[in-house]
C-alpha cells in the first residue's frame, strides 16, 4: 500500500525500516521444478515487500533473467540443467553486481555450502527449511547481509577448512587441478612438469589423505575450500 508521504512524522524513517518498503524487493526464482517454483511463488508473493519478476527453470535462462531485471535477489536452486548452479555464481555476481544470491538446496554437505558462499553467493538455505527460514535469508541478502542454515552453520564451524600441513605447495596445485578435472597430461603442460612428476605428486597425495579415487580428491578439495577463486 502506498505511503502518504504528506504525513510524515520524525519517527517514520523508523516505522518504515519496520514495515513493508515502500520499495519492494524484486526477484528472480530459479527452479527446475514447475511444482516447487509454484509453491515458492505463493509463499513469497505472500510477502508485501516482495516481487517475483522472473522465473527461471535452468541455469541460463536464470542468467538472462537477471541481466534483463537486476533483481535486488536471486534465488537459486544447486541442481538445475544448462550447466553448473555452483560454476554460474561468479558469472552471475559480475554480470549484475547489485543482484544477491541466494542458494535453495536439497545439498546438505558443508563442501557445498562453502563453495557456494565462498564463490559470491550471500545465502545458503535448505529446501527442508521452515518457510520462515528463506523469507529471512532473502531479506538479509537484499540488504547485504549473509544467511546460513543453522544446522549446517555448525556443522561447517566444527569441520576443518585448510589442507594437512603435509602436503607441500606443489601437491596442493597438483590436487586443485586434479578436482578440475584435468588429466595428468594437461596438468604436466599448466605446471611445467613432466607427466611422470605429475604421476608420482599424484601418488604422494593419496597416499598422504588415504584417498585412492578421484571422486575422494574431489570430495576432499571441495571440502576443504581448494576450489575457491582465491585458492
Amino acid at each position: 500500500m502506498p505511503m502518504n508521504q504528506g504525513q510524515a512524522t520524525p519517527d517514520g524513517a523508523a516505522k518504515r525500516a519496520e514495515g513493508p518498503s515502500a520499495v519492494p524487493i524484486r526477484i528472480v526464482l530459479a527452479d527446475d521444478h514447475a511444482v516447487v517454483r509454484s509453491g515458492l511463488r505463493m509463499l513469497l508473493d505472500s510477502e508485501p515487500d516482495f516481487e517475483v519478476v522472473a522465473e527461471a527453470s535452468d541455469v541460463d535462462s536464470a542468467r538472462r533473467y537477471v541481466r534483463g531485471h537486476h533483481p535486488a535477489v536471486l534465488l537459486l536452486d544447486l541442481n538445475m540443467p544448462g550447466g553448473s548452479s555452483l560454476e554460474a555464481i561468479p558469472a552471475i555476481r559480475e554480470e549484475s553486481p547489485g543482484t544477491q544470491i541466494v542458494v535453495l538446496t536439497m545439498q546438505q554437505e558443508p563442501a557445498f555450502a562453502r563453495q557456494a558462499l565462498g564463490t559470491g553467493a550471500l545465502g545458503y538455505v535448505l529446501k527442508e527449511a521452515a518457510d520462515d527460514e528463506l523469507v529471512e535469508a532473502v531479506r538479509r541478502a537484499a540488504v547485504g547481509q549473509s544467511f546460513l542454515n543453522p544446522r549446517l552453520g555448525a556443522r561447517l564451524a566444527s569441520e576443518p577448512t585448510g589442507p594437512p600441513d603435509d602436503l607441500s605447495k606443489r601437491e596442493l596445485d597438483v590436487l586443485r587441478l586434479i578436482a578440475r578435472g584435468h588429466t595428468n597430461a594437461e596438468i604436466a603442460g599448466q605446471l611445467y612438469l613432466s607427466v611422470r612428476t605429475v604421476e608420482t605428486h599424484r601418488s604422494h597425495i593419496q597416499k598422504k589423505l588415504r584417498l585412492s579415487t578421484r571422486a575422494e580428491l574431489v570430495g576432499y578439495a571441495l571440502e576443504h575450500g581448494l576450489l575457491d577463486p582465491s585458492s
